[in-house]
């Protein structure tokens, strides 16, 4: 699945060709993806131009002046930057038609699995952060106030496992499966460990590693496993530098401890019972 990093490098390659265009067409080659599409959504974006363009955890934002069209991934997506006369493949979904000059660029979804989605949010429905679905979305990773405090402080009366948490995104958003395992190795922490058995020294050491391991993978195009691909359709490279992550049997790159993988929450997890405690 996309996580924080592929949405924020889909944000980054996205923006400079979204800035002050206008949208000049639509394509909807099905009723929904996961849900079905906004009503009218035509009406509501096409003749309109961006103003910016965001990320609230996983989900992409495309700020008009009257609203915000809201794109996730799913499991399986990714948005290529493509010329308009591309045609359109199998599991092509969704085009957004930039500009009216003639040779020019669309936006195209691609989501083979159909766990993606296109939302809207109108500003007559307040600010953005109040989408239903982000009403229960923990703090940005990037931002100013995420720290370890936080952490130390919204766990003293959760006994759940600390990837367990970290994967919920109640407290911090974003660090999905992958990350969430590199974070803990990083910051030396065993991802069995009850969120409320760790110090706040060690909440400083995670908060801290979790800021790195996003950058690191922000910087290197995010990871493709599967699907993902950014939108000049290159694919990402962080996974050449895991350090646990998919290495199940592989000498840890530390210690040399065979890395291990378990299940937590019908998830993978992998990590170095040397150099996490």
């Amino acid at each position: 699945m996309p996580e924080l990093p592929e949405v924020e490098v889909t944000r980054l390659g996205i923006h400079p060709h979204l800035i002050a265009q206008c949208v000049t067409g639509l394509v909807l080659r099905r009723s929904g993806l996961r849900w079905p599409f906004p009503d009218n959504l035509a009406q509501k974006i096409v003749g309109r131009h961006v103003q910016a363009t965001g990320r609230r955890s996983k989900y992409l934002l495309i700020l008009f002046e009257h609203g915000t069209l809201i794109i996730h991934l799913g499991m399986s997506g990714h948005i290529r930057l493509v010329a308009r006369n591309t045609p359109a493949q199998m599991h092509d979904h969704v085009d957004l038609v930039l500009g009216d000059q003639p040779g020019g660029h669309l936006l195209r979804l691609t989501d083979p699995r159909r766990f993606g989605a296109v939302l809207w949010h109108d500003n007559t429905d307040g600010a953005v952060e109040q989408f239903p679905l982000f009403q229960r979305l923990g703090m940005e990773p990037f931002s100013e106030q995420f720290n370890g405090a936080v952490l130390y402080k919204a766990t003293r009366h959760r006994k759940i496992a600390i990837k367990q948490m970290l994967l919920a995104g109640d407290v911090v958003v974003g660090v999905g499966n992958i990350y969430a395992s590199e974070s803990l190795f990083m910051s030396g922490i065993n991802p069995h460990t009850p969120v409320n058995e760790i110090t706040l020294a060690r909440y400083k050491k995670l908060a801290l590693a979790i800021q790195k391991v996003l950058a690191q993978a922000i910087a290197k195009g995010g990871s493709s496993l599967r699907d993902f691909v950014g939108v000049d359709g290159k694919a990402g490279y962080f996974q050449q530098d895991y350090f646990v992550y998919d290495r199940n049997k592989l000498p840890c790159k530390k210690c040399g401890t065979l890395i291990q993988q378990i299940k937590q929450g019908q998830r993978s997890t992998f990590y170095c019972v040397q150099c996490q405690k």
